[in-house]
């Protein structure tokens, strides 16, 4: 299984046309909130299941602010992360995710990609597409495969 974990877009959708084509077919798309508006264009384009929680600059959505799925044999917590002050630190949103049992945490926000494995929990976010802040300022975004065993692994791509 290809899941393409996205975030922060922010309307400006050259970069996430570039990556469909460049990773399609994929079997679930996961936009992390900074759509503002675009969620249908995005479930369009992607051509296959697409899960969108809000983010602080999707104003007037009904979008929710987090969703917990199951991917696999994995608990799967997807959130924006401004709701747990990530862009000062990802301590409060792993120890979140870890005593609500969860495996995986999935935020964006920070524009800024990481893959960090902490104690019983994973912390991924893809960075932006659209405006990254990491050094190097590269579009970036988180394929995450699952083998036949289940299990799963992550790599951070850049544009």
């Amino acid at each position: 299984m290809k899941i393409l974990i996205i975030s922060d877009t922010h309307t400006k959708h050259d970069n996430l046309l570039k990556v469909l084509e460049r990773e399609c077919p994929v079997d679930l798309l996961i936009h992390l909130g900074d759509a503002e508006g675009y969620e249908d264009y995005i479930a369009e384009q992607a051509g296959c299941p697409v899960e969108v929680v809000a983010g602080n600059n999707d104003f007037f959505s009904s979008l929710p602010r987090e969703k917990e799925l199951q991917i696999g044999k994995y608990k799967v917590l997807i959130t924006h992360g401004h709701y747990y002050y990530v862009n000062t630190g990802i301590e409060d949103i792993e120890r979140e995710a870890e005593g609500r049992g969860f495996d995986i945490v999935m935020f964006g926000h920070t524009h800024r990609p990481i893959i960090d494995y902490h104690k019983d929990v994973i912390a991924l976010n893809p960075g932006s597409l659209s405006y990254p802040r990491q050094e190097g300022k590269r579009p970036s975004y988180i394929i995450m495969d699952l083998d036949k065993k289940g299990e799963a692994t992550f790599e951070i791509e850049y544009l």
